[in-house]
């Protein structure tokens, strides 16, 4: 088979992939009962409980070489994403999104966001650093984050906050085109109690087969996500640390 042909299979079949994707959240979401109960959805197996407490911790190394836990932002509502700094959807899609929510919550201490790179072996401090300074992140309330190994990371991401399963490309011109791993571009959301509340695929919905399919589904989800922070921060803690 050409080189030509292969790429061009290969981009199809990631297109087709995209649109199940949204075409399930769009499914599960039209299930539930109130507007605020997004489906967190597990790696792709299983749809996880729609509020459910992280059970386990995640100590890593931020962007100013500070050693910080998860647990840390126990008692404050904090948007969680995957990310690796030389991800060109990272940047161009989810860096533009989470832009956005910074800017409108980064007022209130009580709000934070944390950015987990999916390849801790070359996203070391001065990357995340140069990263964090080009994106405009304050370390105080949005950190990009070293968890250390490479296979206790993602077990973290895919079992315990219940992100996609990520993938190790292994097409040399996929990871030229694409970076060295396919993951979740999704957010997900944390209350008060270190309850994960849901998950939001703004960068899905903003493809073109997510806007063929629903041309208003992007503002839908902004819009709810927007709505459910603040709805989280003016709740208080419930559970005892």
């Amino acid at each position: 088979m050409k080189r030509t042909t292969t790429i061009t299979l290969f981009y199809t079949g990631i297109a087709a992939i995209c649109v199940g994707i949204v075409s399930l959240a769009m499914w599960l979401r039209s299930g539930l009962t109130t507007p605020y109960e997004p489906t967190v959805i597990d790696t792709g197996k299983e749809t996880a409980p729609q509020w459910f407490e992280i059970g386990k911790d995640l100590a890593a190394t931020n962007q100013a070489n500070e050693k910080v836990k998860l647990s840390d932002l126990r008692g404050k509502v904090w948007v969680v994403a995957e990310f690796f700094a030389v991800c060109p959807h990272c940047a161009v899609r989810n860096g533009e999104e989470l832009r956005k929510i910074y800017d409108e919550f980064k007022g209130n201490p009580d709000f934070h966001i944390a950015c987990i790179s999916v390849d801790p072996e070359n996203d070391q401090q001065e990357r995340l650093k140069d990263y964090a300074a080009a994106i405009g992140a304050e370390t105080k309330n949005w950190w990009f984050l070293n968890a250390g190994d490479v296979k206790t990371t993602h077990s973290y991401l895919e079992h315990e906050l219940k992100f996609f399963g990520i993938r190790e490309r292994t097409d040399p011109l996929d990871i030229e085109t694409n970076g060295r791993y396919a993951h979740d571009l999704g957010f997900i959301l944390v209350n008060r109690d270190f309850k994960v509340v849901g998950k939001w695929p703004l960068a899905d919905a903003r493809s073109e087969e997510a806007k063929k399919l629903d041309p208003e589904l992007y503002q839908k989800l902004k819009d709810e996500l927007f709505a459910r922070i603040r709805l989280e921060l003016n709740q208080k803690p419930t559970a005892t640390p």
